[in-house]
């Protein structure tokens, strides 16, 4: 049976001057919408699972348009809510060998910070479904983001539903009065699968150390909160910002262990790329009967979005596959 999957998030518009050409050098932009968590479930889409996503947007032309990107990219979008009148905007500028991206953000005052727990019912919206998906994004828009999605969360931890949450830090975002380390723990404590690094853990829980290995702190992590059924990151080494080398790791309560390596010598766009990599460990875990596999899975969707362009990785299962298998030759399919 079609395994089904529903995130939760903000989707904003996404403006970049063409190319690689930088912002002093833009007379236009090209225009997507992405959000992290809509990303995974539009990646999951594109592998063949049902996904939804749920969201508020402006009730104008802007909010319009952007369901018809989600529902256009296969994704059920019955629990998108509408009101006020702001869409969340950021800008991107690419980087190219060594010069690095440069992003932008206009999301203050958006449709989306300005939901509220009740105006979504998540039983109604997790009916039937098999996973939920968070980030650490979301808490940090708004106190009522954040309650939001404890809500879903607790909801989906009531109906057996699978919960992960890609819980890296993101300390600039949060300017409504509450911090990360306030807010966090309790989202997590009931989460199932973590996607994070050892600075992530460190900055968010403090345990560890910064230079300590990312073992360690999964190790901690999930003592501390006994509910984490595994913990799950990458190791990404930046030749520059076009050649990339991108390994996933997991400990799985009772070992760890390593992806192979795969290399990425011309990058195209790297945004979306962490969103790419828990779309194919959601994906490996409900399709896959070990770790391993499922963390092959989650490393080769994540490289392959480095040739995508735009926020979301749009790949099927034979591309990542055929990845997994060693076929790196790019070869035109006929």
């Amino acid at each position: 049976m079609t395994k089904k999957l529903i995130t939760f998030g903000e989707v904003m518009m996404r403006l970049s001057p063409p190319g690689y050409s930088k912002f002093s050098q833009a007379t236009s932009f090209d225009l997507v919408y992405g959000g992290g968590e809509a990303n995974v479930a539009i990646s999951c889409g594109y592998l063949g699972m049902k996904a939804a996503h749920v969201t508020r947007f402006p009730d104008n032309a802007l909010g319009k348009a952007a369901t018809q990107f989600l529902r256009k990219h296969w994704l059920g979008t019955a629990n998108v809510i509408y009101g006020d009148d702001m869409l969340g905007k950021y800008f991107l500028e690419k980087g190219a060998v060594h010069r690095p991206s440069e992003v932008i953000y206009e999301r203050e005052g958006s449709a989306f910070s300005l939901i509220k727990p009740e105006m979504v019912n998540w039983e109604e919206v997790l009916e039937g479904a098999d996973w939920f998906h968070w980030t650490g994004i979301t808490p940090a828009i708004s106190e009522g983001a954040a309650m939001c999605c404890l809500e879903a969360i607790k909801t989906a931890n009531k109906m057996g539903i699978k919960v992960s949450g890609d819980i890296n830090s993101r300390k600039n975002m949060w300017k409504y009065g509450k911090t990360m380390q306030e807010v966090m723990p309790e989202l997590v404590k009931n989460t199932d699968i973590v996607i994070s690094s050892n600075r992530g853990i460190h900055e968010i829980f403090g345990l560890g150390e910064l230079g300590g290995g990312f073992s360690g702190s999964a190790k901690l992590l999930m003592e501390k909160f006994p509910r984490i059924d595994k913990v799950v990151g990458k190791t990404r080494k930046s030749i520059s910002a076009s050649h990339q080398q991108i390994q996933g790791k997991m400990w799985t309560g009772k070992k760890f262990i390593k992806a192979e390596t795969l290399d990425v010598t011309h990058v195209i766009d790297r945004v979306g790329t962490g969103d790419a990599f828990a779309s194919g460990l959601i994906y490996g875990l409900l399709h896959y009967d070990n770790d391993m596999d499922a963390l092959n899975f989650a490393t080769a969707a994540c490289a392959l979005k480095h040739t995508v362009e735009g926020d979301v990785n749009m790949v099927s299962v034979e591309n990542v596959t055929s990845l997994m298998g060693g076929n790196t030759s790019g070869k035109i399919k006929r």
